[in-house]
């Protein structure tokens, strides 16, 4: 017979959690600093308990809406198998930072995906934290994301990059794999995304190689691009939120209208014309190329056309050429990025959809259940 699983909440200090030699997982963890009360900790165990003489009960979930953030500091784990081992390393890291904890709050506690935030106080420079927390990060096998305290709030403009951030595909690549030649765009498009090449050059040798590719074509690659996963639900609870958004993309208007009219909430797209001649791609770019530094140019325009500042903007890329959108703003989110994206963006999720950044933004899964699907 298999052993049967039990899950039990167990009320305890912070500090104790770190204390046991057993590993299991972990449902939920709230803790409120200013009231001097215990830890609430939500585990499922299989054999022995994993800490006695501590007041324990059934599994109580969360409360409906987290706690207000008032910390000067957040600190987001996200985990598709949250253990104790992972938040007793977390819990450690944070002491050995001399990060005071004030507050947590479990924004998510579903099998496949725990997220839990931490409210902190501590005096810190962002960069080294931020690295030392992508370091930790890997050696436990989850996201952590840091981000001041003032900035976990709904957005009230956000701006996307397009290709490995909104759909699942380089739209370049997938238009050069039908003309036999996707092997070697391809190539280039991804030393420009790592940030090997520049945007612009790169982009020029590219479309150059796509001469002649026929323009009705494009309606079919258009239906057949995948979404990114969490995609549609983000912008649609963005929508419903009052968040404006826009595409900022190297990539091609054809296709973000496509996107717009069909498959996603966007409300502005700025992108690449295509130039044609005769039902042709001509092989030319058309002025002015929308490269990185043209990216945050627009987006901190739009901002200024809509009256916000910046503390009100968010950016989500996952390229090189997006970096410099992503630290524009409250927040800069890159999405399953490459390494030198991962380094250089204020905040990286790699482990989960794009609708995981709802939880930088404050919102637990209850709230994010009350906006309905898209």
């Amino acid at each position: 017979m298999g052993v049967e699983t039990r899950a039990q909440e167990f009320h305890l200090p912070l500090a104790q959690i770190t204390l046991s030699p057993l590993d299991c997982s972990v449902r939920y963890l709230t803790y409120s600093g200013k009231s001097g009360k215990h830890a609430q900790l939500g585990l499922e165990y299989d054999e022995a308990v994993p800490f006695s003489g501590t007041a324990s009960g059934e599994l109580s979930l969360p409360s409906a809406a987290p706690s207000a953030v008032q910390s000067p500091w957040c600190l987001t784990f996200l985990s598709p198998a949250a253990s104790l081992s992972q938040l007793q390393r977390l819990l450690d890291f944070c002491a050995e930072q001399q990060w005071h904890i004030d507050v947590i709050d479990t924004l998510a506690h579903r099998h496949e995906c725990t997220v839990i935030r931490f409210q902190f106080s501590a005096e810190l420079e962002f960069s080294p934290a931020r690295f030392a927390c992508l370091q930790l990060a890997e050696a436990i096998g989850a996201d952590l994301v840091l981000q001041e305290g003032s900035s976990q709030r709904v957005p009230a403009l956000a701006g996307f990059d397009m290709d490995s951030t909104l759909i699942d595909a380089e739209v370049i690549d997938e238009l050069a794999k039908i003309t036999g030649i996707g092997d070697q765009v391809a190539a280039i498009t991804a030393a420009a995304m790592r940030g090997e090449l520049d945007f612009r050059d790169s982009f020029k040798k590219r479309m150059a190689l796509l001469k002649g590719f026929s323009e009705q074509r494009l309606a079919e690659i258009a239906r057949q691009l995948p979404l990114k996963e969490g995609a549609q639900n983000l912008l649609h609870c963005l929508r419903k939120l009052g968040c404006k958004t826009v595409i900022l993309s190297g990539g091609f208007t054809y296709f973000a209208n496509f996107l717009q009219k069909e498959r996603l909430a966007v409300d502005l797209i700025h992108a690449n014309e295509l130039e044609f001649a005769e039902g042709v791609l001509t092989g030319e770019v058309i002025e002015p190329i929308v490269d990185g530094m043209r990216k945050q140019l627009l987006l901190e325009e739009t901002a200024k056309d809509m009256g916000l500042s910046l503390e009100q903007v968010v950016a989500v890329g996952d390229g090189a050429n997006d970096i410099p959108m992503l630290n524009l703003g409250a927040l800069g989110i890159a999405i399953h990025p490459k390494p030198k994206v991962r380094r250089e963006a204020p905040q990286a999720i790699t482990l989960f959809g794009l609708d995981a950044a709802l939880y930088l933004f404050g919102l637990n899964d209850r709230q994010i259940a009350e906006l309905g699907q898209p």
